[in-house]
């Protein structure tokens, strides 16, 4: 080998060499970077971590990687003491605030009525298990495909009660709230869609305990009594006794008749016949009085709140020209008076009868007028235009009121009869007009207030969230929603085995709900479900459901509905999403029910997170977190670590610039694990 063969050897081996050094320092460099980006994941959801945590440092790959690791400890381990020292100086200083709370909860468990506390958007933020407990019962006996309404934190209390009825209340509260009345509260009855009958007190929550000085309103207070078995009582024993009372006046009068024959007989019965006749005329005269106050009685159940006519009518113009486009001018001959009434349903009489007017006769001007008459006072609903037959105003008065979607059982002759009133028809030739006069009875110039006798119950308000005062109506599409500000159920799924497709079926559903950041343990939801089908013996183990436990649980078709209900308005959470969606997903022909609100998936958002993890299963990301796992494949508990770690997840998404669900969903779909299909 001559010398110029030996140089390029040489050459080659040193670039081999070269090569190689390379390429083991690009391994070396690539391990270690990896190393410091796992390093880097770890020490930002320790900074973000409420609970003490620390960084395992005999893990590192590199020994400069654990002094650092352990350096981070260190400064970990100081910032936990700090804030356990702030932690215990906040704990002092709201000691107080702790035993303002504690007498609130002793307070609301003396009450003998069900309550519930809502802010302006009728978002429920504190109820009674009182509540609880009496909404169980009403939504009984409801069908399996209804939308099933529940009572919860964060919840709307609209999907439980009217809710016109409610804004009417709570209209009716800031009129008087603008008078400067002390006590604005009002009280009104309601049914339930499923036939219960609920006296409702409302109170305002005001933003200051001062009624004194310009304040603003924050929500309301709702006491609720359920009164069907009374009025049930009331009206069969009523019934009863109007029947007897007829009865008896037919009876009687015969028997006067009879002696009005044989007061012709001789002389020696005059005497005695004249008695009988006058003793049975003040027995005629006292039933007729006990009947006369059974049907007072009747017409009186209902309660009625003093209120004044010129609040009445500007209620009433507001609502007729909203509902029929129409102009309508007010007269009130005499703004002091008050009336007695359930303004809510007055309302709906005048509601009912000028959507009529409008759609039947086209008319097109519309005048309220009042003006009080001794112990009534007038409402008159005044139009220019065509007239009507006695027998129109008949019809109309004894159909059961409509106006556009809304539907009442109740006819104008109804309400009229509760308050003793009545509706006429007269017409103003001169003027060329008409009108429909509502006689009500006139109130006192000052407000009544009704203090119930209240019973100590059981009763503890466990469940409140006063932060709900501060939240704002929901203006915004949902994906531009702040991930902090939203509701979300967090849900799991046990089933026979993997394959959806193939058969499969859920065996077990368990779910809990984040309301205002907060996990709601005690909302929470769980439900075997009998497959109709054989639980394979080797998935046993795994879930701990055998099939004797499933044996007469409800089916799918049973389920699904009431967890439908209970989803309602949220974002669903759950670990790896698609599996869970695809079970919900395939019932959805069978059951007539799409989960359509948007999903998020713990797997896909540690992923984003941590992508430089090993391991994205719910085990792993828990204990990076330092969360307690407890019964694992237990849908409930599963759910459960679920919301745990999905409320740690919303601080470190939010280091990464992703706060709103918008973003949350873009970025989990850019994630390897969002390929996967089941």
């Amino acid at each position: 080998m001559d010398g110029q063969s030996a140089w390029v050897l040489g050459a080659l081996g040193f670039a081999v060499l070269l090569a190689l050094m390379g390429w083991a320092w690009r391994q070396l460099d690539k391990r270690y970077r990896r190393g410091i980006d796992r390093l880097r994941e770890q020490v930002r959801m320790l900074a973000a971590s409420e609970q003490p945590l620390e960084i395992e440092a005999q893990t590192q790959s590199h020994e400069a990687l654990k002094g650092l690791a352990q350096a981070v400890n260190e400064l970990a381990r100081s910032r936990d003491a700090a804030r356990n020292d702030v932690q215990r100086q906040v704990l002092e200083i709201s000691a107080d605030v702790r035993k303002e709370r504690n007498r609130l909860a002793a307070l609301m468990s003396e009450l003998a009525q069900s309550v519930v506390v809502c802010n302006l958007d009728g978002r429920i933020l504190l109820y009674n298990n009182r509540a609880r407990m009496q909404f169980k019962v009403l939504s009984r006996g409801k069908s399996a495909n209804a939308s099933i309404p529940m009572l919860g934190i964060g919840r709307s209390i609209y999907a439980l009660l009217e809710q016109s009825l409610l804004d009417h209340a709570l209209e009716n509260i800031r009129l008087r709230m603008d008078r400067g009345a002390a006590q604005p509260a009002t009280q009104f009855l309601t049914t339930t869609p499923s036939g219960q009958f609920l006296r409702v007190h409302m109170a305002p929550v005001r933003a200051t305990e001062d009624a004194s000085v310009e304040t603003h309103l924050q929500g309301f207070v709702l006491m609720l009594e359920n009164v069907t078995s009374s009025f049930t009582e009331e009206a069969e024993r009523d019934e009863a006794l109007v029947g007897l009372t007829e009865s008896a006046l037919t009876h009687l009068a015969a028997m006067r008749s009879s002696l009005n024959s044989l007061a012709k007989a001789p002389d020696s019965w005059g005497v005695q016949l004249s008695l009988l006749q006058e003793q049975l005329a003040k027995a005629q005269e006292r039933i007729q009085e006990l009947g006369a106050s059974s049907m007072q009685a009747l017409k009186t159940r209902w309660p009625l709140e003093d209120m004044l006519v010129a609040d009445l009518v500007s209620v009433a113009q507001k609502r007729i020209e909203k509902h029929t486009g129409k102009e309508v001018s007010v007269e009130v001959v005499e703004p002091d008076v008050w009336v007695k009434v359930d303004s809510f349903g007055v309302l709906q009489v005048l509601l009912y009868l000028a959507n009529r007017l409008v759609d039947e006769f086209d008319v097109r001007y519309l005048q309220l007028r009042t003006q009080a008459l001794g112990d009534k006072v007038l409402i008159d609903l005044i139009w220019t235009g065509h007239n009507m037959s006695t027998e129109t105003v008949m019809s109309w008065e004894l159909d059961p009121m409509t106006v556009g979607q809304g539907h009442s059982p109740l006819s104008v002759r109804d309400v009229m009869n509760r308050h003793s009133g009545m509706l006429s028809f007269e017409r103003e030739r001169t003027r060329h007009q008409a009108l429909f006069r509502l006689s009500l009875p006139a109130a006192g110039m000052h407000e009544q207030r009704d203090v119930d006798a209240l019973q100590p119950t059981d009763s503890r308000p466990e469940f409140f969230d006063f932060d709900l005062f501060k939240t704002a109506p929901v203006q915004s599409a949902l994906d531009d929603m702040r991930l902090s500000e939203l509701s979300y159920t967090v849900f799991d799924t046990e089933t026979t085995g993997l394959n959806p497709s193939q058969g499969d079926e859920i065996i077990q559903i368990g779910a809990t709900r984040i309301v205002n950041g907060k996990l709601l343990r005690h909302e929470a939801y769980e439900q075997l479900v009998n497959p109709q089908r054989n639980i394979p013996a080797a998935s046993i183990p795994i879930h701990g459901i055998t099939p004797d436990m499933v044996q007469g649980r409800p089916a799918i078709g049973e389920v699904l509905p009431v967890f439908h209900a209970y989803a309602k308005d949220t974002v669903l959470v759950a670990h790896n999403a698609a599996f869970d969606m695809k079970f919900l997903q395939l019932k959805e022909r069978t059951t007539g029910l799409r989960f359509e609100q948007p999903v998020l998936d713990t797997l896909l958002l540690s992923a984003v997170i941590h992508p430089n993890q090993e391991s994205h299963r719910l085990e792993a990301i828990a204990q990076r977190m330092n969360i307690m796992v407890t019964s694992r494949h237990n849908a409930l508990g599963d759910a459960m670590v679920t919301a745990e770690v999905f409320l740690r997840m919303i601080p470190l998404l939010a280091d990464m610039g992703i706060h709103t669900l918008g973003q949350a969903r873009a970025a989990a779909q850019k994630t390897f694990y969002a390929r996967l299909k089941y």
